[in-house]
């Protein structure tokens, strides 16, 4: 009787630790239904917004309106301006003779040196006069001998000849031996002196 009452007691104690499903089906619906209340209390407090939202969304809109007409202006008349008054007219007095100037004529260009041609030395011709030869001079013979007498750049005499003789011999001689002392003017071309020659007449009178 004992030995019963022992087992009971663990099978009692067996169904008590083993898991009981109705009663584990039944809190979970019971939990199950608090979920719901407590999602439907939720659900329309975060509704509106979304509505709110999609209001705000739909309400912004772009319509494309047509442009204004636009307006041709017409280009701003301009106003004539009035013609500048004339200059009054000014009495210009005629210029006297003295107040025209004259602008000086320009200076005539130099005269070109003219040449020179060589000439004796009067006063180194009558220093050494021709000497008249005598036998001429007893003879009473008179002529003109007409010399031709070269003439270096310094004046000195190279060369003397007879172009026309006085028909006697001495006195032509007379006459070349006295211009071979005399000094001459040389020649002057282009303004420097030069080699020339010289006619000479020499004459032979008795009175």
């Amino acid at each position: 009787m004992a030995e019963q009452l022992v087992i009971n007691r663990y099978r009692e104690e067996e169904e008590d630790t083993s898991l009981n499903w109705p009663r584990i089906i039944g809190i979970a619906f019971v939990i199950a239904l608090h979920a719901a209340a407590l999602l439907a209390l939720l659900i329309p407090a975060v509704a509106p917004p979304a509505e709110k939202e999609q209001e705000r969304r739909t309400s912004v809109v772009i319509v494309d309106a047509p442009p204004p007409p636009v307006k041709t202006l017409a280009p701003p008349k301009t106003t004539p301006l009035p013609p500048p008054p004339e200059a009054p007219p000014v009495d210009v007095a005629e210029p006297r003779p003295t107040d025209i100037v004259t602008p000086p004529s320009p200076p005539a260009p130099p005269a070109p040196i003219a040449d020179v041609a060589a000439t004796v030395d009067i006063s180194s011709k009558n220093m050494n006069p021709p000497r008249y030869p005598p036998a001429a001079a007893r003879a009473g013979i008179e002529g003109t001998v007409i010399l031709i007498i070269d003439v270096d750049a310094n004046g000195n005499v190279t060369n003397v000849a007879v172009e026309k003789s006085s028909r006697n011999r001495d006195l032509d001689r007379a006459a070349m031996e006295a211009a071979r002392k005399w000094r001459f003017n040389p020649s002057v071309v282009n303004g420097q002196k030069a080699a020339g020659r010289v006619r000479v007449p020499v004459d032979f009178n008795m009175g």
